[in-house]
């Protein structure tokens, strides 16, 4: 999405907090960025966006609420779906020359009727038997977490998490177990510490842990503060400690089911 965001992914993942980075293929720091990702030992990810007008002049999309609501009354135009996902895996094969490790969505739209659909379509042409894991947005166990968190963490499951789970299992795709991480993007570096030593404690073995953190950044809109503020969180060296305290390690998804 923009430079401080990748600098902040990079110098995680180089510090061992950090297995997993989507990429918003079509972005206007993907390809700057891309040979650095693919030198880290971390999964690398398609972000799928169906939502974003990344750059000048790109093609507009719908916002987020208009998506839903097409997806959910079967308005949703499958060709429309068809050429974004061509584009955007088009872009990370020639990016990294292979196929990403996992698939999700920005604002989780991976999950939506229609998308879904669209995608494992996708998947099968292109990859057959082999193919990426899926990021499974049902809420993991959320004791201490305010209601507030805990509600937008099942809103967020409740718009395809389990459809999106059936149907990786019929088609043989995997999944995280469960996700964490959801909250209202607010609060600065106290509330997401707090936050975050919650999810540690009621991390299962396969659950997927999402941030959003940015580096430097140089927006002052809420958002890229609080970026700065999960940054800062999940670089600290208390990191290490919480880990630790809760016996959480940090790990690709197929290391962190062995």
């Amino acid at each position: 999405m923009n430079a401080d965001i990748d600098e902040a992914m990079i110098s995680l993942a180089g510090l061992g907090r950090m297995s997993a980075v989507s990429c918003l293929t079509l972005g206007p720091t993907f390809l700057a960025n891309a040979a650095r990702l693919a030198k880290l030992d971390i999964d690398l990810g398609l972000h799928l966006n169906l939502t974003e007008a990344l750059s000048d002049g790109a093609q507009a999309m719908p916002s987020l609420s208009r998506l839903i609501m097409r997806a959910y009354a079967g308005r949703l135009d499958a060709a429309w779906v068809d050429a974004q996902l061509e584009r955007q895996f088009d872009a990370f094969e020639a990016a990294f020359g292979r196929m990403p490790d996992y698939v999700d969505g920005h604002q989780h739209v991976h999950q939506l009727p229609v998308v879904r659909q669209r995608l494992l379509a996708l998947l099968k042409r292109r990859y057959g038997g082999r193919m990426p894991w899926l990021r499974q947005t049902a809420p993991g166990m959320l004791s201490g977490i305010p209601l507030k968190e805990t509600f937008k963490a099942h809103v967020i499951g409740a718009l395809g998490a389990a459809a999106l789970g059936r149907d990786a299992a019929r088609d043989g795709l995997r999944t995280n177990r469960r996700m964490l991480g959801v909250y209202g993007f607010e609060g600065g570096k106290r509330h997401y510490a707090d936050l975050l030593q919650n999810w540690l404690v009621n991390a299962c073995d396969g659950d997927l842990l999402m941030c959003h953190p940015a580096k430097d950044s140089s927006g002052d809109c809420a958002m890229s503060r609080q970026r700065r503020a999960e940054y800062e969180v999940l670089a600290c060296p208390k990191m290490g400690e919480w880990l630790r305290t809760n016996g959480v390690r940090i790990a690709r998804l197929d290391a962190a089911r062995h």
